[in-house]
Formats: C-alpha cells, structure tokens, sequence
C-alpha cells in the first residue's frame, strides 16, 4: 500500500440472502473509497444494507462478489485466518451495542484488541484514556458504567490498536442526545489525531453532515 491509496476500497461488491423464495439482493455492486483520516457517512432506510456493507468492509461477513482491499490488500482472496489477522490489525469496529467483555475491567477491555494485535503501546493508551475522561474508571467493570462510559471504552479500545480503518455501526444510537454529541466530538477528534479512516452508518442527518462526506445506500446501491 502507498500513501495514495485509500485505507478502504470496495468494488462491485454484491450481496443476497436466502428467502423462502429464493434470494433477495441486498448489495447490488457497491463501490466505496475511504482516504486515510477521511469520515465517511453511510446513510439510508432500515433494511437497506448498511451494516452488512460494514460488515463486508471489515472482513466480518463475506461478499458473494466483488472486491474488498483494506489497507492494500484484497481480503476478498484470503483464508478466514489470514482475513481474521487483518480485521485484528488493520480494521476496528466500533458497535451500538457497545461489545465490551464484561468479566474484565475497563483497563483490560481498552488494550484487549491491542494485545491481540501485538500493538499494545502504554503512551497511546494512556492519551486516549485521558482524551476520553476514563481515568477513574480503568479498574470499574461495564455493569458499573453509564451508556455513555461504556461507549468511550468501545471507542478506546478500538483506536488502542492504532487501526488503519474505524468502523463505527450507530455508535451513538444507544445515548441521549447530550451524551451522543460529547461522544460524537470525542470520536472525531480521535480519528483527526490518529489519521485513521472513519466509516460511520448513522441515520440521524446530524451526524452525517459532520462526516467529511455522505453516501446514501438506497436498493443495494450508493449515491
């Protein structure tokens, strides 16, 4: 990979399901760029692909065609190993949901996927626990924490392993209003740092309207 490709490129990428009737597309040959510190916003209608086009991008579901390069390569060609391996140093995923392993403390979640990485670096952990407001919380587990704590633990554990792409699935969905933008204003500033690329599915026009660009994802297609 050089400096002038994106971190992130989908080509022709296509995607059904099975029904009782047979399949039903849901990606009709999706393409997508994504620079290196760039934001990026997905938009669209319930059901129209948004987190399976996420999931296809970080390697966490498979394309029934087309090609995928993260970071140069094109995982559409690799073993489930060797895909797991890049999703592990390349690609983070931050979800509404927030996924934090709830038998380790916030300290422990935070440098999890770093460690697996091979990535754990003291000195960005502790910028990103300080930028986030997680200094008197590293030793409290996630039933301890509000909606909010939990998703900067989401979000720190994600930038600890220093990805080349940010994948964030409604990452404010489950927040107040108040609490969302804080976060929303932490993320950002996060990834102008880092220099990540920063994918975004949201359906709040908001949130969209802060990402560098828009894409909108309407019968399997973008616009």
């Amino acid at each position: 990979m050089t400096d002038a490709d994106p971190v992130l490129d989908l080509r022709g990428v296509q995607k059904s399901f099975a029904s009782a009737d047979g399949p039903v597309p849901v990606l009709r040959g999706v393409d997508l760029s994504l620079e290196a510190g760039e934001t990026l916003a997905l938009t669209g209608e319930s059901g129209s692909g948004k987190s399976t086009l996420l999931h296809i991008a970080g390697g966490l579901e498979n394309a029934d065609a087309g090609q995928v390069r993260v970071a140069g390569q094109d995982i559409t060609t690799l073993s489930d190993a060797a895909r797991a391996a890049v999703r592990c140093t390349d690609v983070a995923v931050v979800f509404q949901q927030f996924n934090l392993i709830p038998s380790l403390n916030v300290a422990d979640n935070i440098g999890f996927q770093a460690r697996l990485a091979g990535r754990l670096d003291p000195a960005v952990t502790d910028r990103l626990v300080q930028h986030l407001g997680l200094t008197d919380q590293l030793r409290k587990y996630p039933e301890a924490l509000s909606g909010g704590q939990q998703q900067r633990v989401a979000i720190a554990r994600a930038l600890a392993a220093r990805p080349r792409v940010l994948l964030a699935d409604e990452p404010t969905g489950n927040l107040d209003e108040g609490t969302a933008a804080d976060v929303l204003d932490q993320l950002l500033g996060l990834v102008a740092e880092t220099g990540a690329g920063l994918l975004l599915v949201t359906h709040s026009p908001t949130i969209a309207a802060r990402m560098d660009r828009r894409l909108h994802l309407s019968q399997g297609r973008v616009a």
